[in-house]
């Protein structure tokens, strides 16, 4: 096992399950990754330390949880990996109730999922995407009975607004039931939106941030450059430079993005480490993160990526990102701010000591 921070555990929300700060996102197995491949991405992963995998139950169409049942129980592993898996996506077409995040589909989703992982029990189950009209109350109850039933032993929420994931927690604590341990949201230097809501929102409930795409889709490793308006570079993003497809967002239809990866170059040279690195590095460091996923097709691309975990970035280096970085304000940030604040206060300034 490694000595190096990815085995130095932290504990996932207010709850006392221990995980790695780096997450082995699974999404790739089956998909960019055969199962040779990714037997190998996972015996480096488990060979650094870290103890945290997650996958969904629609990634390559079920083959990354089979691919990973395969390998826990080959490895005889289970009891020492926090496995998670995720449900919301809908495994057939035409079946309203084949999807979302009603009862019937979460109990049907579970089966699929322990019978693919090859295990009895999840660690930690996430809802993956709100669905927009299923009640709060019914996922929460549903999800807590689970719990009770030896089934799930956390519960965790992706891509959810901000209220959503309030009213749930709130709920929760009122009734008695299993509060949400993680919220899984984008966050990288090229997507801070969640700062706006989110992270407050996770600081004031005790919720812990599992953020994916730590590197914006590949924006953030350097690899990439403008030449007379076109993106030059190798790999997934070059091969969608045509396509409208929503990635190519952080990249030719968001000027910032570049002045941020222009910023992001000259920390890493300055520091002496690659780009991604310094990229993961940074969101390691953000308040409420506890584990951050990393996904890689190859063992090369995962033991870069696992570097980052000795990364300690100068406030030097952090100040250049975060303003790099910072996000457009908003009509309300005009009240948070220091001045209107001032005027809250009658001039004086008060922090919270809880």
């Amino acid at each position: 096992m490694s000595n190096g921070r990815n085995s130095s555990f932290r504990t996932l929300g207010r709850t006392g399950l221990r995980v790695s700060p780096f997450c082995l996102g699974a999404m790739t197995f089956g998909w960019g990754s055969d199962r040779e491949a990714a037997q190998q991405l996972f015996d480096a992963y488990r060979a650094s330390g870290g103890n945290f995998v997650d996958t969904a139950d629609g990634y390559a169409g079920g083959a990354s949880e089979e691919f990973l049942g395969e390998m826990i129980k080959a490895a005889q592993c289970r009891h020492e990996l926090v496995l998670a898996t995720k449900f919301t996506f809908n495994a057939q077409a035409g079946n309203p109730n084949a999807g979302g995040n009603g009862r019937k589909n979460i109990m049907r989703a579970l089966e699929g999922s322990l019978r693919r992982l090859r295990t009895d029990f999840l660690d930690l189950y996430i809802l993956h995407a709100w669905d927009r009209v299923t009640p709060v109350e019914e996922v929460a109850s549903t999800l807590n009975d689970l719990v009770h039933q030896g089934k799930i032993r956390h519960v965790g929420l992706s891509d959810v607004p901000a209220w959503y994931a309030s009213r749930f927690t709130t709920l929760a604590d009122l009734r008695g039931w299993e509060r949400p341990a993680a919220l899984q949201l984008e966050y990288s230097l090229v997507s801070r939106n969640l700062e706006r809501e989110h992270l407050p929102m996770a600081q004031e409930l005790g919720i812990s941030i599992t953020p994916w795409s730590p590197l914006g889709s590949g924006f953030l490793t350097g690899k990439f450059r403008r030449e007379d308006g076109r993106i030059v570079g190798a790999g997934r993003v070059a091969d969608l430079k045509d396509s409208d497809n929503p990635v190519l967002a952080k990249f030719a239809k968001r000027e910032q993005n570049w002045l941020v990866l222009d910023a992001l170059l000259r920390v890493a040279a300055g520091v002496g480490k690659t780009p991604a690195e310094v990229a993961l590095a940074w969101v390691m460091g953000r308040p409420c993160v506890t584990s951050t996923l990393i996904g890689a097709t190859r063992v090369d691309q995962l033991q870069m990526n696992l570097a980052a975990a000795d990364v300690i970035l100068p406030e030097d280096a952090l100040r250049i990102l975060d303003e790099a970085s910072a996000p457009e304000p908003t009509e309300l940030d005009h009240f948070f701010g220091d001045v209107l604040q001032g005027m809250i206060h009658g001039g004086t300034h008060v922090n919270r000591t809880f």
